[in-house]
């Protein structure tokens, strides 16, 4: 994948390395909504060491004599780290819990709830990372970062592992795309899985290449006559028509400029900045129509060129720098550590 462009260049990182312990890396989820007590699933409240959300969602399956389908889940969270989540299964699956046995699976909590977990049920994700084996200072650059982020954010790319091992997720969603690939050419065991990630892969790179040219520009922090902004709180887009007056709303983080995740239901842009997302699907041979053809899974929205993470510490311990954060969903630590890092 291509190395992209940050948004703190000038200030040196810290180098270093994560996950080299599983207990390095930590994720807890923040739910959209708590239990209610009530209802015909159970929520249970997993902590998973160790295993990919398809791993975690096999496992519940064979444990719980049921199909992969009845097994809802807000987000997929790091394989090499200690993670809690929420996971929904039917109720009738109570009596079955002791059967889990696992030493990647604990279940801590569990509590009913009258609908069942799906995708995007969150809030966000709160981390706590070690960065083993810093430079010498790295405490004052992770400060100095820190500050900076702080005030301007930091680019809210997608990360590499969205893209699988040499990009040959990518890969497989652009054949997809441009048809000389089907979903029958994808083994049926992994089908369903496989294509949704297939196609979402070349939506985030997209996205990835359209913020990092608006970087390059020297055009993060510049609102441009017919880009689509989104309201922060409410999370409402709209077409820029007077830079003006919405310049100073984003100054004052009212609202941020978003890039395209592409298909048929997302809001498009005007003027230049349609010139500028156009010549990314040029260099990939995709049209917009490409994106009807799995209209289901690639109907598109706009996503924020920016994110400014809440409650950033920076802690020294005795085997590196401790970095602690909250991030809104669909946003990647391993992104933002790349901030810190750049290595």
């Amino acid at each position: 994948m291509p190395l992209l462009p940050t948004l703190t260049p000038d200030l040196p990182g810290i180098r270093g390395v994560i996950k080299q312990q599983l207990e390095d890396f930590e994720v807890d989820e923040i739910p959209a909504y708590e239990p209610s007590g009530k209802g015909d699933f159970l929520y249970l409240w997993v902590e998973k060491i160790d295993l990919s959300a398809e791993q975690l969602t096999s496992h519940l399956a064979k444990f719980l004599k049921i199909a992969h389908q009845d097994i809802g889940m807000a987000g997929m969270k790091d394989r090499q780290a200690i993670t809690r989540q929420f996971v929904s299964v039917p109720a009738r699956c109570e009596p079955l819990l002791e059967s889990i046995q696992h030493a990647g699976i604990r279940v801590l909590s569990v509590a009913r709830h009258r609908n069942k977990l799906r995708t995007g049920h969150l809030k966000g994700n709160r981390f706590s990372i070690l960065v083993r084996n810093c430079v010498p200072g790295a405490e004052t650059n992770a400060a100095a970062i820190a500050d900076r982020i702080r005030q301007t954010g930091f680019a809210n790319y997608f990360g590499d592992q969205r893209f699988g091992r040499d990009g040959e997720t990518l890969q497989l969603g652009c054949e997809l795309l441009r048809g000389t690939k089907t979903p029958g050419d994808i083994a049926r065991v992994r089908r369903k899985f496989l294509l949704r990630l297939a196609l979402s892969a070349v939506q985030s790179h997209l996205f990835n290449l359209v913020l990092a040219e608006r970087i390059t520009d020297g055009l993060i922090d510049q609102v441009l006559a017919g880009d689509v902004m989104q309201v922060v709180e409410s999370g409402g887009p709209f077409v820029v028509e007077d830079v003006s007056r919405e310049q100073p709303r984003f100054d004052a983080r009212e609202i941020v400029t978003t890039g395209p995740l592409f298909g048929p239901k997302m809001k498009q842009p005007l003027g230049d900045v349609t010139a500028r997302e156009s010549r990314v699907l040029e260099q990939f041979q995709l049209e917009p129509v490409a994106f009807t053809r799995y209209a289901n899974l690639t109907s598109g929205t706009r996503r924020p060129f920016l994110i400014w993470p809440e409650n950033l510490q920076v802690e020294s311990e005795r085997d590196g720098i401790r970095l602690r954060f909250t991030l809104p969903a669909g946003c990647y630590a391993t992104v933002l550590l790349n901030e810190f890092q750049k290595s």
